[in-house]
């Protein structure tokens, strides 16, 4: 059978769970950070991180727009993560999984370069990828922005009507169904909108459902 498609997959939460131990530390590096370089106290400094996230979709976005934030030395000091490996919840089955997966394979992720490839490299995936696509190539355009997306199609020379997008996030997905892209999302939520084609609350279902991805 000839698939023809490219695989594009979210990292956090989608190749991974970084719910329980990844993304709590960000939160608090992330929270740090406004302490330190605003001047701020601890709930200051939570309020305002949530109050950015809540308006512009990312911390980082509200830093740059409002205090001239480098956004390279604010994503290298909140994503420093020396026990990685102590920290990510195993995945056994996800190698074998995308393996299954005909096609080329992309990351494609808002968090930084560094962090991305530190986790595919502790996953032990990292070769699986042809490309690891970050907020950096993004210019600091976070998805659910278009701007990203273009950008990785073009750089890599895919027509977003032969990709398949790989999210748990629906912001991410819509925006992804817009451009023309299949859509899975990864969830535990009983019903999917429209623009979904296929729900799975696990990575390793996909390889049953190729036919509905063709």
């Amino acid at each position: 059978m000839s698939f023809g498609r490219v695989w594009i997959f979210d990292l956090d939460n989608t190749l991974h769970n970084a719910r329980p131990h990844i993304f709590p530390h960000i939160n608090r590096a992330m929270t740090e950070y406004l302490q330190t370089h605003l001047g701020l106290d601890e709930a200051a400094a939570g309020e305002l991180r949530r109050h950015y996230w809540k308006r512009y979709g990312a911390t980082l976005l509200g830093l740059m727009r409002h205090h001239a934030t480098d956004p390279r030395h604010f994503l290298w000091h909140t994503h420093q993560l020396p026990a990685l490996d102590g920290m990510l919840v195993p995945e056994p089955r996800l190698r074998a999984t995308l393996r299954r997966l005909p096609g080329r394979k992309l990351v494609f992720s808002n968090a930084p370069v560094h962090y991305s490839r530190a986790v595919l490299d502790a996953l032990g995936v990292a070769d699986l990828f042809d490309d690891v696509f970050t907020i950096e190539h993004t210019r600091y355009r976070p998805k659910p922005d278009s701007y990203g997306f273009l950008r990785l199609c073009r750089t890599n020379r895919l027509r977003p009507q032969r990709c398949i997008m790989v999210e748990d996030s629906l912001d991410n997905l819509r925006t992804a169904g817009r451009l023309g892209m299949k859509t899975v999302w990864v969830t535990r939520a009983a019903r999917a909108p429209g623009y979904v084609d296929v729900k799975i609350a696990d990575l390793a279902q996909l390889p049953r459902l190729l036919a509905h991805l063709k």
